[in-house]
């Protein structure tokens, strides 16, 4: 098990499986990219899965979830969704992407195993998602989203970020287009992970924002913290059901309190939060030949001393030093 001095117990874990990505989104990474991983710091397939073992077998993980950077860029990543499907017990598994490789893939990773995938898309505009991402690659979502959807890996949820003065007006419209096509949409405040560290707090589009936008056109009604558990979205009933519409609010809301998640980064260090500026590393227990008793107590270790909150609110908050592509969104 994965407890923290708090009684949090972690049954969800978060896997990036690479840095890189083919997109340049504005509140990620500067237009030029980043100074990716050498090959050999990343973890290898073989590593990858053993955590995941050890994760599930020995240390009560339920879900796993595969990120990046951009996940679809891994080679191996359908081989790395079969194995973990032959574990025992099965986590459930799903896949934080893009969009932009789904059309060719979503078949492959759902016949391997994989149970759904979250896309990010924050604009249905051709022309704002350019800016925003600096890639003319808008029509490959889109295609890359109804893939998803016809090989079954369903509730496709899909991700926006509204930003000011680019996109901040599509809240209603995004929402009106993902009930067309069933999908399960929801809004991220965008959050201090970018690496060139231009996020500035009184410039967010907040949950409160939001949902005022939203309530124009629709009528919206809270489903409840039963349901929610302990889910990052808060999720509002669409016109009376059945879709739904979530929030994420990392920064106003924070839900620090019912986290459940643990975080493994490309080149093998336990993150406790998205937002610490710590790590421990199992990469190194991994290649000295460490059994996988040492790793889980090393993992059980990191997570004990988990904080209690990200600190978000704090007007002394200091961004980690690693942007959201290099520890997995």
């Amino acid at each position: 098990m994965l407890i923290d001095t708090y009684g949090r117990v972690a049954t969800d874990l978060r896997v990036s499986l690479t840095d890189r990505c083919n997109l340049r989104c504005t509140y990620c990474m500067p237009e030029e990219g980043l100074q990716w991983l050498a090959k050999p710091d990343l973890l290898t397939d073989d590593e990858i899965v053993r955590l995941i073992d050890i994760a599930v077998t020995s240390l009560g993980i339920e879900e796993v979830r595969f990120t990046g950077g951009e996940p679809l860029l891994r080679p191996g990543l359908v081989g790395i969704v079969e194995r973990v499907a032959a574990l025992e017990p099965r986590p459930q598994m799903s896949l934080t992407t893009n969009g932009i490789g789904l059309k060719r893939t979503a078949t492959a990773l759902k016949a391997a195993g994989l149970d759904r995938v979250n896309v990010s898309l924050d604009t249905l505009r051709p022309d704002v998602f350019k800016t925003l991402t600096r890639r003319n690659r808008h029509q490959d979502v889109l295609e890359g989203l109804d893939a998803a959807r016809e090989a079954g890996l369903t509730p496709v949820k899909v991700n926006s970020v509204l930003m000011p003065g680019l996109n901040d007006d599509e809240a209603p419209d995004l929402l009106a287009w993902a009930v067309e096509h069933d999908y399960e949409l929801r809004f991220i405040e965008q959050m201090p992970l970018d690496a060139q560290h231009g996020w500035k707090r009184d410039g967010m589009i907040t949950a409160g924002d939001i949902l005022t936008s939203l309530r124009t056109r629709f009528d919206l009604t809270e489903e409840g913290s039963e349901k929610r558990g302990s889910a990052p979205a808060e999720r509002w009933i669409v016109n009376g059901g059945p879709h739904v519409v979530g929030v994420i609010a990392s920064v106003t809301r924070p839900f620090c309190a019912a986290c459940d998640r643990t975080r493994l980064t490309a080149d093998g260090q336990i993150r406790t939060c998205l937002f610490a500026r710590e790590e421990t590393d199992l990469r190194a227990a991994l290649r000295s030949d460490a059994p996988d008793e040492e790793i889980a107590r090393i993992w059980r270790e990191a997570m004990w001393g988990k904080k209690a909150g990200a600190g978000l609110d704090d007007p002394t908050f200091v961004q980690p030093d690693r942007p959201m592509s290099a520890i997995g969104g």
